[in-house]
């Protein structure tokens, strides 16, 4: 039989689990036998058994001890020790203890944690089972969740949060609910199952809230945000003390307005849209009232609706509202006329699918810190867009260039220490390995030609780029150090910002107006205006260093909702939206 737990009666008597063992010994207090004396307190239980090991001087046994599923107050005097003789161990001098049924939940719960198949159910790290063992073990009373036989409000209040995961885009199903209807008269092992349970959705809820659902370096070596995944005693210690605990288990959820943005548009497209189908319409000829046509049935069940067995070809008058009502959503010309503009529109995405880009774009939000900063700088790659904000406000914006698809910008976040006016360029390893190398092995002057040093040190080969106006780096770089060595930075090559789609860079981004990013990042904090950082233009390498750290944020979002409130919808360059839907899932 497997031991639990060993207590040394002189040392944790009064109020401890060995007094349970001891128990016994008012039933009969002549009978040398520890076994024996324990089979009234065996015989009472019927609930499931669990093992302690009994500690009397020297002598240890394995005893079978089920808990009772009405457990009442057990007192132990020290006559019920006697005859010490007939145990032949010493018998400390005590007056009276009692057994409480608050022992009895906090013996089931020991049990619990003990139990390894239970524990393994619960999916837990080693690390977490630790440390709910820890909070437990700490905590006043055995329960997190009940007292006195019954679910507190607390409970109530976070099996209701729960219940609703879905309104952020998480699983009602990763968070399990004890049996809620739980009788007060239940075994304390039933009350502890359920208790720990509880806390362990709570915990799982909390961390997927902030990111734990998946691991995105797994998804791509690039995307390497640090979540901030709370500790087993923040969750439970701040939820269960709070006076609105469903707010604060919710409050786990990114408070970003770009994040509420989606959630708003993910309730919205839930609410309209219930049960639409998906159709794919084959090309046809534009649709009047009254025309006939085989892809009517389809468009008929695109929109729920049903008619007549004869009349389920035609193209009827409340088959063309429903088709009005779609293009004033849609933003078409509101006729109800079937052109192949509205056909294409049907055909679009599922809403299953819209549902899947939501609830990923709603993910990667939790990807970033829940102060993203006072002032921060926010690059969204898939928009080619980087945007200074301060106070909530975006007080500067502009285009930039990101990496191609095969050197790609990473997703991270960094704090920007220093600025550096006419920086030179050292060429990073994979550059240099990919297309320097190689070509001076063709012609030793290709780099001379092209302006650049080559630094020898023993074997190893450098190329460096000075500042001057070819430089790669143009005439002012913005540094936040990061394990990816990319960073925000000018360019000789202006005339790319006029593109669509700038994915042109070997991974770091290029500002389209960096010197008026330069005042708003220094106006505040120093005189440097851009007409001042402009004239150090040829005058050597300066570095600016900034007296408080700039957050800079590389993010990755397709679907983002404009000041208007309008959605807006960008490409999925490095097909980083499918990777994180796959993993949460979603059908591609």
């Amino acid at each position: 039989m497997r031991s639990l737990r060993k207590t040394t009666l002189w040392l944790g008597l009064i109020g401890s689990v060995s007094l349970l063992s001891l128990s016994a010994f008012a039933e009969d207090q002549n009978t040398p036998d520890l076994t024996d004396a324990l089979q009234p307190v065996l015989a009472q239980s019927a609930a499931e058994p669990s093992f302690h090991d009994v500690v009397i001087g020297e002598t240890t046994r394995d005893i079978a001890m089920p808990l009772p599923e009405a457990p009442a107050p057990v007192t132990i005097t020290a006559s019920d020790l006697k005859p010490a003789e007939a145990l032949d161990v010493p018998v400390p001098d005590i007056a009276a203890a009692t057994v409480t049924p608050t022992d009895w939940f906090r013996i089931a719960v020991e049990g619990r944690f003990a139990d390894d198949a239970f524990m393994r159910d619960l999916r837990l790290s080693r690390a977490d089972r630790d440390a709910l063992a820890a909070f437990y073990a700490q905590a006043k009373y055995p329960l997190a969740w009940a007292q006195d036989g019954n679910w507190s409000p607390t409970a109530q209040a976070v099996a209701a949060r729960l219940k609703a995961a879905d309104e952020d885009g998480l699983d009602p199903v990763d968070y399990p609910l004890p049996d809620l209807g739980l009788q007060k008269d239940a075994a304390p092992a039933k009350w502890a199952e359920a208790d720990l349970k509880l806390s362990v959705s709570v915990i799982r809820y909390a961390r997927d809230a902030r990111g734990g659902r998946i691991d995105p370096s797994r998804l791509s070596p690039l995307l390497t945000p640090k979540l901030d995944l709370p500790a087993v005693a923040e969750v439970l210690g701040q939820v269960a003390k709070a006076k609105d605990p469903g707010a604060v288990l919710a409050a786990y959820n990114p408070p970003h307005p770009g994040y509420q943005a989606l959630k708003k548009h993910l309730a919205e497209l839930r609410a309209n849209h219930p049960s639409q189908p998906t159709v794919r319409l084959p090309k046809g000829a534009t649709l009047r009232v009254g025309m006939e046509d085989p892809r009517v049935p389809l468009i008929r069940a695109r929109f729920n609706l049903t008619k007549e067995a004869d009349a389920k070809n035609v193209y009827d008058e409340r088959l063309a509202s429903a088709v009005a009502a779609f293009q004033k959503e849609k933003g078409l010309p509101t006729n109800g006329v079937l052109t192949p503009q509205t056909a294409a529109a049907l055909s679009g995405p599922s809403v299953a699918q819209m549902e899947g880009e939501l609830i990923a774009n709603m993910e990667r939000w939790r990807w970033l810190p829940g102060d993203l900063g006072a002032r921060h700088i926010v690059v969204n790659v898939p928009e080619f867009r980087l945007r200074f904000v301060n106070a909530g406000s975006v007080i500067h914006q502009t285009r930039v260039i990101v990496g191609k698809q095969q050197s790609q910008t990473p997703i991270f976040s960094g704090d920007m220490k220093y600025l550096v006016v006419n920086p030179s360029w050292t060429v990073p390893p994979s550059i240099l390995k990919k297309e320097f190398l190689p070509a001076l092995a063709n012609d030793p002057t290709y780099a001379a030609r092209r302006g650049y040093k080559v630094i020898r040190n023993g074997d190893r080969i450098s190329v460096q780029q000075p500042p001057g106006e070819r430089n790669a780096l143009g005439f002012v770089k913005f540094m936040f150090p990061n394990q990816h060595a990319v960073y925000l930075h000018d360019t000789p090559n202006r005339s790319l910002f006029a593109a669509g789609k700038r994915a042109f860079s070997h991974g770091c981004v290029r500002v389209e107006q960096p010197f008026q990013l330069a005042e708003e990042i220094l106006g505040q904090e120093s005189t440097w205006s851009e007409q001042k950082l402009r004239g150090l233009i040829g005058k050597g390498e300066r570095y600016v260093n900034l007296r408080t750290p700039l957050p800079v944020h590389l993010t990755y979002f397709t679907l983002a909702v404009d000041e208007h409130g309008v959605m807006k919808t960008f490409d999925d360059l490095y097909g980083i939206d499918r990777k994180v839907r796959a993993a949460l899932g979603f059908s591609l």
